[in-house]
């Protein structure tokens, strides 16, 4: 039987391996893409880049394993059917529930490692990647560039006509739209630079205006230097354990979701794997391209769920989107395999 065994796990890692490395590139390319977004504030060299995508990768495996070992699980069992090569096992006595133990073994430790890399890889790499971003923030270049819109310089919108050297610029105009405790200013300048300083962006602006607009009256203020400052993160470079990470969940409903959701995922191969087995192997006479939407429709309902419950009760879905899952798989694992073969 370990012939056997062996011979599932060559078919399923084939499937396997070529579904996970598409599923991982195209799931890069649109990490790439966000991370890209970061450029039109802040200067990053391509090495730089490739450092913000390693801290991201615990992510990326998050979101690719679960779906790659199901889809692929569930097409190197129907593949087999279709071939009657799982109707010659069954009847040289490699029974259906002997296939099950194996992957269900199989299903347990990609969850097992999943896991691990929700508690222990993600909180280190989240922290990584915010503190560099911050990092970044307070000592790279800003790319401040002349005639475009929509730039910012702390909670200011930025305008320039010019652009010089050493970060210097000619006509400048900043935007702060008004809140209710505060007015909406507008502030104009003919030259403009920004300083670094100790990990302080500093913009030093020369021979200008500030205005504030209230609701009865406007004030203008005539300045010959002005300096405004965009402090950095204090929390630069701190780093909590993993330990104290996860205990925020408690207090903190994003953290509570996160890990929710995570751990949902994480678990997908283990709750769907008599589901995998109860939609692919079939008799290769009704075999029959539904397969595919069956798999559509499953990971459509459970991470549908996994959004849903886990915004409402994050630790209750847990175990009740769990347990529910690993009950409706194997009832259909049974109609579907065990009453037939």
């Amino acid at each position: 039987m370990a012939r056997v065994n062996h011979y599932l796990l060559k078919n399923f890692m084939e499937v396997f391996s070529t579904l996970f490395f598409i599923l991982f590139f195209v799931a890069s390319i649109i990490f790439f893409i966000n991370i890209a977004n970061v450029t039109s504030v802040i200067k990053m060299n391509f090495i730089e880049l490739f450092t913000m995508y390693v801290y991201l990768i615990p992510k990326l495996l998050i979101y690719t394993i679960p779906i790659t070992f199901f889809v692929a699980l569930c097409l190197t069992l129907f593949n087999l059917s279709k071939e009657n090569e799982l109707i010659i096992l069954f009847s040289l006595g490699y029974s259906p529930k002997r296939m099950s133990r194996f992957f269900t073994t199989l299903a347990f430790l990609f969850s097992l490692l999943l896991v691990v890399n929700i508690v222990v890889l993600v909180p280190l790499s989240n922290q990584l990647n915010n503190n560099f971003l911050e990092y970044k923030k307070a000592k790279a270049k800003f790319n401040i560039q002349e005639s475009k819109f929509g730039q910012k310089f702390s909670d200011w919108l930025v305008y320039i006509s010019k652009a010089k050297k050493n970060q210097s610029y000619e006509d400048i105009a900043l935007y702060k739209v008004g809140t209710n405790t505060e007015a909406t200013r507008l502030i104009l300048s003919q030259q403009a630079s920004i300083k670094n300083e100790e990990g302080s962006l500093r913009l030093i602006l020369n021979d200008g205006k500030a205005f504030e607009f209230h609701k009865d009256k406007i004030q203008q203020i005539n300045f010959k230097k002005m300096h405004m400052n965009s402090t950095p993160n204090e929390d630069i470079g701190y780093m909590q354990t993993i330990y104290t990470y996860w205990t925020l969940a408690f207090k903190d409903k994003k953290r509570a979701y996160d890990f929710a959701f995570f751990m949902l995922i994480a678990l997908f191969p283990l709750s769907t794997v008599w589901l995998a087995m109860g939609i692919s192997v079939v008799v290769s006479r009704y075999a029959s391209a539904k397969i595919y939407w069956y798999q559509f429709l499953s990971i459509l309902i459970y991470f549908s769920l996994a959004v849903i419950v886990a915004k409402i009760n994050p630790f209750g879905a847990i175990f009740a989107i769990f347990l529910v899952s690993l009950i409706a798989s194997y009832a259909i694992y049974k109609r579907n395999v065990l009453s037939r073969f």
